[in-house]
Order: structure tokens, then C-alpha cells, then sequence
């Protein structure tokens, strides 16, 4: 119970980091904020500083940002709807790339005490699969898998089992980057001596040490936050495709739930804490992908129209109306409020069919 109201809290505190992306922006480029709240629901503290009230809300589940005129006519000339588009367009992406950042942030506190990290290098053929003239050679570092950059350990393997019957490799061979084209390794079937079926390539994977610095934990920590958005990219890739359903996907109710078990079931209380910011980092970087896909309803919805009112404009003086944005706006929020009931019932679903 204890690790499932830390993850609500730790979900809450990133909903909260990407509105203090659009406070912080708002406020630094002179548009008014008419309130600043942290949590949801009825208001516990209050504080009026300046022109914002600042507010401490009772539910942990988020928080908002309320800008003068973002979402109604207003004469005041430091509203959002009187802003220049620029400013606009920058305010609407800080709350994406505050969550990328606190991702980031994370990633490098739980990477600083490393004394090196894994890179994932060929270990040679299995005997009997005729891989043994594919063309790697054991000690092959693996840096790119057909034509996906190697950034952490885990991709080299990761990509190899999504790849077809022949794949494009780079890697590196006694300090010399080497390209390989065409290997082919298909899938092979065989009865292992259990009895039971098996599909490999025909290769194994090995890992090495390498040591690292100050500045190469950063640059690990940067390299774990942009696999995390390739994956993201990804998952949206195979949703599109059908290679995943409904039944893949997880709202708010089935995250909580992953990051309460994963806390419950780590070994010691260092390594819940690890695990837990592990996962923290790639919900906040989820999120900041997530809130910048050119859907109406989200942050990159509302640039998408900035955009085509810059364009038109451009083209013929004109711009799509308020009230037509609006009402785009309006539908893709129930359609995404359906979506996300229909995922949440989804993960009651599955916690109770357990």
C-alpha cells in the first residue's frame, strides 16, 4: 500500500512539473497567470502573490496553470490570446520539455554513483545454426542495428529481436567502425534437450565494462532519455500497425499499480527507490512525448493550429476562427477522455481477472 500511494504521488508531482513548464515560461515572457495550483480539487492553502494566487489543492493528482485568456476573450493585453504567436508556441511546448528534463534529471541522479556501464558486443555462433560465417566476429561492438543507433545496453538485442530474416549492422572492430550489410538470420526452430521448442538467430550476446566519467554518465543519462522517446515512438508505431490492442495499453490506474509492484517486490529499499525513478523518468518523458503529438485537446494540438493560423495568414490574411478551434478542441477531449476510460476499465479488468 505504501509504494502504490507513493507512485500516486509521484505521478501527481509530474502532472504538476509539466504546468510548471507553462508557469515558468508564462511568467518570463510577460504573460499574465491568473493561478498557479498545485494538486486538484478543493484548495487547502492559498497565497495571493502579485497578480497569481498560489494554491495548495487536496487531491495529489496534478495540478494547472490558469492563463489570463487562454481559454476566453479577454481585453488585457498580457492575456495569452493577445500574446505573439512565438510566445505562445513556447509556452505551450515548456511543459512538454520540463518533463523531458526532470526525465533527464532523474536518469543522471540515479546513474551518478556508476562506476562504468554495459555495451553489448557479439559473443559468437551457436553450433549447429550455420551462423558462423555471418560476418561478425566475437568482440564486435554492436553501434547501430539495422540502422538503429545502439544508445544504452539492451537496444543491440531489442532491435535484433524486432528485425527481419536479414539485418544491416555497424559495429566496431578493434577501434575501427565497420558496417555489415545483409547478414542473414533468420529465426530457427529446434527441440532443445528438454524437449521444449526454441527460436534464436543462431548468435549470441555478450556484454563489457566500460569505465566512465562525470561527463559520460551525463551523456548516458541523455542517450537513456532519447531511447526512451524512440521507444514511445515506437509503441505509437505498433499501435497504429494493431502489432498492440487496447489490452497493451495502461492509464493512470495500471501505471500506479506497475510501479506499486515493482516497489513491493525489489529486494531491498535502495533498489525500490532505483526502480521506482527508473520509471518515473520514463513516465515523464512518456508525457512529454505524449503531450506534444498534433492531437486536438493537447499541447501539441493547440501548436498544430498556431501553425496552420500562421500559415494561412501568411497565404491569404486569414485565420481558422476561435469558435471552430474550440469546438476541435472540445471533441478531441471527450474523445480522449473516452479513451482514457476505456483503458482504466481495461486495467480494473486486469486487476481484478488476476
Amino acid at each position: 500500500m505504501l509504494y502504490i500511494i507513493i507512485a500516486i504521488l509521484i505521478f501527481g508531482i509530474l502532472v504538476a512539473t509539466h504546468e510548471l513548464g507553462h508557469f515558468a515560461s508564462a511568467k518570463l515572457l510577460g504573460v499574465r497567470v491568473n493561478e498557479f495550483a498545485v494538486g486538484m480539487g478543493p484548495a487547502l492553502l492559498k497565497r495571493q502573490r502579485g497578480e497569481t494566487l498560489y494554491s495548495l489543492r487536496a487531491l495529489p493528482i496534478g495540478g494547472f496553470c490558469a492563463l489570463e485568456g487562454d481559454d476566453e476573450e479577454s481585453a488585457d493585453p498580457r492575456s495569452f490570446g493577445r500574446a505573439a504567436w512565438w510566445r505562445k508556441m513556447v509556452i505551450l511546448c515548456a511543459g512538454a520539455l520540463m518533463n523531458f528534463v526532470t526525465g533527464v534529471v532523474i536518469i543522471a541522479i540515479l546513474y551518478a554513483p556508476a562506476t562504468g556501464f554495459r555495451a553489448e558486443v557479439y559473443g559468437g555462433p551457436i553450433d549447429g545454426y550455420g551462423t558462423e560465417n555471418c560476418g561478425l566476429m566475437p568482440g564486435d561492438r554492436f553501434l547501430s542495428v539495422d540502422g538503429h543507433r545502439v544508445l544504452v545496453y539492451g537496444n543491440a538485442r531489442f532491435f535484433l529481436n524486432r528485425g527481419g530474416d536479414t539485418l544491416d549492422f555497424v559495429v566496431e572492430r578493434n577501434g575501427e567502425r565497420v558496417e555489415l550489410k545483409d547478414v542473414h538470420l533468420p529465426y530457427q526452430e529446434r527441440t532443445d534437450e528438454n524437449g521444449s521448442l526454441t527460436r534464436l538467430r543462431g548468435i549470441t550476446m555478450s556484454a563489457v565494462a566500460d569505465p566512465t566519467s562525470f561527463f559520460g554518465k551525463l551523456a548516458y543519462a541523455w542517450n537513456t532519455a532519447i531511447d526512451f522517446v524512440r521507444v514511445v515512438w515506437m509503441s505509437l508505431g505498433d499501435m497504429v500497425t494493431g502489432a498492440v490492442g487496447l489490452r497493451d495499453m495502461s492509464g493512470p490506474v495500471g501505471i500506479v499499480n506497475m510501479m506499486g509492484e515493482v516497489g513491493s517486490q525489489s529486494p531491498t529499499l535502495y533498489d525500490a527507490a532505483w526502480n521506482l525513478g527508473y520509471l518515473a523518468a520514463l513516465i515523464a518523458v512518456n508525457l512529454a512525448v505524449m503531450n506534444l503529438l498534433p492531437l486536438p485537446a493537447l499541447d501539441g494540438g493547440r501548436v498544430l493550429f498556431l501553425l496552420l493560423n500562421g500559415l494561412l495568414y501568411g497565404l491569404f490574411r486569414k485565420r481558422i476562427d476561435a469558435r471552430y478551434e474550440g469546438y476541435v478542441h472540445l471533441a478531441g477531449l471527450a474523445a480522449l477522455m473516452c479513451l482514457m476510460l476505456a483503458v482504466t476499465l481495461s486495467d480494473v479488468g486486469k486487476l481484478i481477472g488476476r
